[in-house]
C-alpha cells in the first residue's frame, strides 16, 4: 500500500508541475476535462494517497538484516 500510494502521489506531482510549467492539465486531458467524473475519481485517489504518506513521515522503520 505504501509504495502505490507513493507511485501516485509521484504522478500527483508531475501532473501539478506540467499544470504549473505549460498550463497542461494531463489527466484532464486524458480523460474529458477536470470535471469528468472519471478525472474527479483519479484526483481524489491521488488525493487519498497523499493523505496516506502522511503517515510515513511518522513511522519509525527499521531495516534488520539477518546473518546467515
Amino acid at each position: 500500500m505504501d509504495r502505490l500510494s507513493l507511485i501516485l502521489v509521484v504522478i500527483g506531482a508531475l501532473n501539478w508541475a506540467s499544470i504549473g510549467l505549460f498550463r497542461f492539465d494531463a489527466i484532464a486531458y486524458a480523460f474529458g476535462s477536470s470535471a469528468a467524473p472519471i478525472s474527479r475519481i483519479i484526483y481524489t485517489v491521488i488525493g487519498l494517497a497523499g493523505i496516506w504518506c502522511i503517515s510515513l513521515l511518522f513511522r519509525n522503520r527499521h531495516n534488520h538484516v539477518e546473518d546467515m
